[in-house]
């Protein structure tokens, strides 16, 4: 259903309440699990290689299933899927909570990324149709504010769980949170009509092909050195292969298609997807530079690693209160180019870390980032479907979803392959000085005197930190390069307000 204005919805505010409880559960599980890694391993006495597919797992499976939930939608009724995959999630919750084995454990991943993968886009579309078009804004900053706890308090709740209790705690979290979301969706939540969609077959195969194989070249390359493995080249091979089949079938198939082809004439809906994949490049890659960067270079515990970056939160919770307000008064361009211009400048503050530094400008640095996050994801929901059709929100939002994802991935394994070979240049490049002729060598302590063994390592071992910072600061300056690169491509996205005056009242969907 999609709604008038100054219509009034039926508990609207429970609905709200327990969809997002699922949206946070699922949010939460997809950075919870980091950093209890090393306990897992242990525990289940895996390998530093094997125990990392307990997150490959959970992505794969994820980003596979995500672009289905609009044909599950569509086939056998909102309601019945978000119900499903709130039982699933919970239920796979507690086998990964219960796993006595690495195979036990990633198999509960599998299932917990294939239950899961629905909840983050169905919420938004729910949101999107229980709210009329003035409180859009409002509801998408309730959403955003939702996707966003997972990358950022994750690792400090989880850190937290892991130190205090037990890694297995990282998942039963979800019982409660689960049960409490499947009762009020079960209560509450209207269905909508199934239409008895057929799948096809083909189109869906060739994309989950394709995005299966893209997301495993992504997740192990760094692990495996990129192209220098056979396992890498197959798996891009692959996913190459696989999305040209996708593309041709989808633009040639009469009749029906897993790709509603709709989609793509909606100009605001195809320029939010590019942003969706900057957003969440920009996003997780900082995210995922961060923590190593505190814990490995700066000593800092995972506990006080969690304190020093949760501001980043704070800062995105305040300006999606603000801007759900904003949305409706001032051009969303406008707030989207604020947002990338405070997210550009606390890229360019951490151009300046040093390792002699406090956490001051770390905190400074990721609230403003927060700020900025807000400031442009909030906006950027609203304008990518204030024009869409409401009977192509089904599809329209996971696919909004899965670019978020896929940007994420991208720009992780971008930054982690950057960082490598950086670090390894300026370390070559720090090493060359330490010749005889150096006179600066001669004020180093006497304990890192380059004439002993002793004193040559931790040498070494201080060239590799300083090295390995160059590396962190270059990342960060290229983030913030894209992010200034992106705010001319505002341009392409047309005011929600006039689309929405133009194209008349709400089309009313089935």
């Amino acid at each position: 259903m999609s709604v008038a204005p100054g219509t009034t919805v039926p508990h609207r505010g429970m609905i709200t309440i327990s969809i997002m409880l699922a949206t946070i559960m699922q949010a939460l599980d997809t950075t919870i699990a980091n950093v209890a890694l090393p306990h897992m391993q242990g525990s289940l006495q895996a390998s530093q290689d094997q125990i990392t597919w307990v997150l490959t797992s959970y992505i794969v499976a994820s980003a596979i299933a995500l672009p289905l939930t609009g044909w599950l939608c569509g086939h056998w009724g909102r309601r019945r899927v978000f119900i499903i995959s709130v039982i699933g999630f919970t239920v796979a919750s507690a086998l990964c909570g219960l796993a006595t084995s690495l195979v036990g454990i990633v198999a509960a991943r599998l299932l917990q990324g294939i239950f899961g993968a629905a909840l983050v886009p169905l919420s938004q579309a729910v949101l999107l149709d229980i709210n009329p078009r003035e409180k859009v804004g409002q509801a998408m900053a309730i959403w955003g504010a939702g996707i966003m706890v997972g990358p950022i308090l994750g690792p400090l709740l989880g850190g937290w769980l892991t130190e205090n209790f037990d890694w297995r705690w990282v998942f039963f979290i979800n019982l409660p949170v689960g049960v409490f979301a499947f009762w009020g969706i079960a209560r509450y939540l209207p269905e909508s009509r199934p239409q008895g969609e057929r799948l096809d077959i083909f189109g869906f195969v060739t994309l989950s092909i394709a995005i299966g194989m893209l997301q495993l070249f992504l997740d192990r390359g760094e692990q495996l050195d990129w192209f220098e493995s056979w396992e890498i080249k197959l798996e891009a091979a692959a996913a190459l292969v696989a999305f040209c089949f996708f593309v041709v079938h989808t633009w040639t198939v009469q009749g029906v298609s897993f790709f509603d082809r709709d989609l793509l004439k909606d100009r605001n809906f195809v320029t939010g997807l590019l942003f969706a994949f900057i957003v969440g490049m920009i996003l997780f890659a900082t995210m995922a530079l961060l923590p190593n960067f505190l814990q490995g270079l700066m000593g800092y515990p995972v506990i006080y690693t969690g304190e020093v970056t949760a501001p980043r939160g704070v800062g995105t919770m305040i300006a999606m209160i603000i801007v759900g307000r904003l949305v409706q008064r001032i051009d969303v361009r406008a707030i989207m180019a604020l947002g990338f211009g405070l997210t550009a400048f606390s890229l360019y503050q951490m151009t300046r870390l040093t390792l002699q530094m406090d956490s001051t400008l770390i905190v400074v640095s990721g609230f403003i980032q927060g700020l900025g996050i807000g400031f442009t994801f909030v906006p950027l929901s609203t304008a990518t479907f204030a024009t869409l059709a409401p009977r192509l929100r089904n599809q329209g939002t996971p696919i909004f979803s899965l670019l978020r994802n896929i940007g994420s991935s991208v720009g992780i394994s971008i930054v982690q392959a950057l960082l490598t070979e950086g670090s390894s240049k300026a370390h070559a490049q720090i090493a060359a000085t330490v010749a005889p002729g150096n006179v600066a060598l001669s004020t180093l302590p006497q304990m890192m005197s380059p004439d002993t063994a002793t004193g040559l390592a931790l040498l070494n071992a201080e060239v590799t930190r300083q090295g390995a910072l160059i590396g962190y600061l270059d990342d960060f300056a290229i983030m913030m390069i894209i992010t200034v690169l992106a705010i001319p491509l505002l341009l392409l996205i047309r005011s929600p307000r006039r689309s929405a005056t133009a194209s008349g009242p709400a089309e009313v969907p089935h």
